[in-house]
């Protein structure tokens, strides 16, 4: 990490102190990591200007590509733009090369996200909609010869970015999965040599997404399930907060979302420990105008909603350019704040990060899942991932 270097022994030495903190704050010390191999999965954005070929995947157990679409009931490869971006094919040629260099990666493909999620609910809706959407889901990996298939329906039975919903999606999103699960077994059977297309799903890390899914069920279908454990304050909030914090935090009425409980919710629905990575952002959020109360800016109004920001966009202002560094240790959560400017910022760090791999492993996780590649700056936030994870 670029530091100057009159700051680097402050800074060791606060992280030992915090990452400290952090065990006391499980409660159980983490079993050693000796011999485990943990899920190291990468989502990355085929929108973004990034050549997928430079990709570091020494680190990296699976890469989720970002996004394929619901056309007509059926999954597909969508070479629509987005933010100006047209997504192509050529890209998963290039991230199954990556293989060369890690022969144990495995590349799936991601269908949905909030932008691409309208079309869920119908696909889902009826045993012959469900069948066509499987097949199709066998057609795309073997076409691309992808590793398997990523579901992010955000969300079942919620209108999410304006997308079809309906009180059916509960079940039918267990049945979706159960059919997907048996065509890719069949596909898997059919070509032999002990294959196994691998699904998975991205979940939310809230009561009310545990409410309006069947986790405890689907969970029988996927090989594991990625929480996006992230934005918990977010585009459609104008009060300042944690998107992604460890702990509560001290004000429990107004930060309601935790990784802590995130995992707790989906342990208690009946989802195995060792099916759950948590998912951790390389990105901030960030609020303009915010308003300082008796020196306080955490839970505090601005006049603007959390805007997504990368960590290679704000990495050069920690504790310089007038944005000083704090610590919520309630939370385990830093933050930044320019009282000059009044930005706060909400982001992730490696003591942060050393919290959350300490906690998994203590809970017996199976990794870690992270949005997005291309937001890191020279892979410092995914270096600090591989180091909680004692890799």
């Amino acid at each position: 990490m670029k530091f100057k270097y009159s700051f680097i022994p402050a800074f060791l030495f606060v992280i030992v102190l915090l990452l400290a903190g952090c065990q006391v704050a499980t409660q159980k010390k983490a079993e050693p990591s000796k011999g485990r191999k943990y899920n190291v999965v990468a989502y990355v954005a085929g929108f973004r200007n990034f050549d997928f070929s430079t990709i570091d995947v020494s680190r990296l157990t699976h890469i989720n590509y970002a996004f394929v679409n619901i056309k007509d009931g059926e999954v597909v490869f969508d070479s629509t733009k987005i933010d100006g971006k047209a997504l192509t094919p050529n890209d998963l040629r290039v991230l199954n090369n990556l293989k060369k260099v890690n022969p144990d990666l495995q590349v799936l493909a991601s269908a949905g996200g909030w932008s691409w999620s309208g079309k869920f609910s119908d696909a889902a809706f009826s045993e012959e909609s469900r069948a066509k959407f499987a097949s199709s889901c066998v057609r795309l990996v073997q076409k691309y010869q992808l590793d398997g298939i990523d579901l992010d329906w955000e969300y079942p039975n919620q209108v999410g970015a304006g997308n079809t919903f309906r009180p059916e999606d509960v079940h039918n999103f267990t049945l979706m999965l159960k059919a997907a699960r048996e065509e890719l077994d069949k596909a898997a059977q059919t070509e032999g040599k002990g294959k196994h297309y691998l699904l998975t799903i991205a979940s939310g890390a809230d009561a009310t997404y545990v409410k309006n899914t069947e986790l405890g069920e689907l969970q029988k279908y996927v090989d594991f399930i990625n929480i996006m454990t992230y934005d918990f304050y977010n585009g459609l909030h104008k009060v300042t907060g944690h998107h992604s914090n460890y702990m509560p935090s001290a004000n429990p009425e107004l930060d309601m979302n935790s990784v802590v409980n995130a995992v707790d919710l989906h342990l208690q629905a009946g989802v195995p420990a060792n099916k759950i990575n948590l998912g951790i952002p390389l990105y901030g959020r960030k609020w303009e105008g915010v308003k300082s109360v008796d020196g306080k800016v955490l839970f505090q109004e601005a006049e603007t909603v959390g805007m997504g920001i990368d960590y290679a966009d704000f990495a050069n202002d920690i504790d310089q350019n007038g944005f000083k560094r704090f610590w919520d240790e309630t939370a385990k959560a830093p933050y930044l704040w320019n009282p000059a400017k009044k930005i706060f910022i909400s982001y992730e760090d490696e003591a942060s990060i050393g919290c959350k791999t300490e906690y998994l492993k203590s809970k017996g996780l199976a990794g870690v899942m992270f949005w997005e590649y291309c937001a890191d700056r020279q892979n410092e936030l995914q270096k600090a991932i591989s180091k909680g994870l004692g890799k």
